[in-house]
């Protein structure tokens, strides 16, 4: 065989792999934000955003709104909202959010903080120690909902995303900039970032 054939052939090939490996990545975040599937769960778990000195952000309380909404509608029992505090916060971004629930018509006995975690992998290990043999809804971003559950599946957590439905992170106001930023982050982790799961955690 003609050697510049066989050259063109390998060229073409690792040109069709560099366009649809990322395509298919940024389809299957889109299409996990886009066709959640929602059931009656144990518990909502809300991934922590900014907060300032007490006082959720915009895409914090948007997740507040959202766990709000399953727990009001029966689908969830209890609510777990998680992150910890940036250096000199007077708070936590989970202290915050279980604040705005008890003071947004959620019980008291139904909310749980657990102020750990400054990023998606380390928030899950943290309220994967609590959450055992429960099902569970995670309550984030749309595009960030595929990143979030597979943390969780491969910590051995049954689990499914409840995007949220306003704020500045859903699906009518949200970027393609974080789409692609959602996409590049989960790659990484199926990619190399398994490794920072240690399955003795949970």
């Amino acid at each position: 065989m003609n050697p510049f054939k066989i050259i063109f052939r390998v060229i073409s090939l690792m040109v069709i792999i560099v366009v649809a490996i990322p395509t298919l990545i940024v389809g299957r975040v889109w299409w996990s934000g886009t066709h959640p599937i929602e059931s009656k769960s144990d518990v909502a778990i809300v991934l922590g955003a900014a907060q300032f000195n007490g006082r959720p952000g915009p895409v914090l309380e948007a997740r507040l709104k959202q766990a709000r909404i399953l727990y009001k509608e029966n689908l969830v029992d209890q609510i777990i909202t998680v992150g910890a505090g940036a250096p000199g916060d007077r708070t936590t971004e989970g202290a915050a959010g279980r604040y705005w629930l008890v003071n947004h018509g959620v019980k008291n006995s139904a909310v749980i903080s657990v102020p750990k975690g400054r990023d998606t992998l380390s928030s899950t290990k943290a309220y994967a120690k609590v959450v055992a043999g429960k099902k569970v809804l995670v309550v984030t971003d749309p595009w960030h909902c595929l990143r979030a559950t597979t943390m969780a599946k491969d910590l051995g957590i049954s689990v499914t995303c409840s995007p949220v439905e306003s704020g500045p992170n859903s699906v009518g106001s949200a970027t393609s900039k974080y789409l692609l930023r959602e996409s590049v982050a989960y790659l990484a982790y199926i990619t190399l970032g398994r490794a920072g799961i240690n399955l003795s955690d949970h």
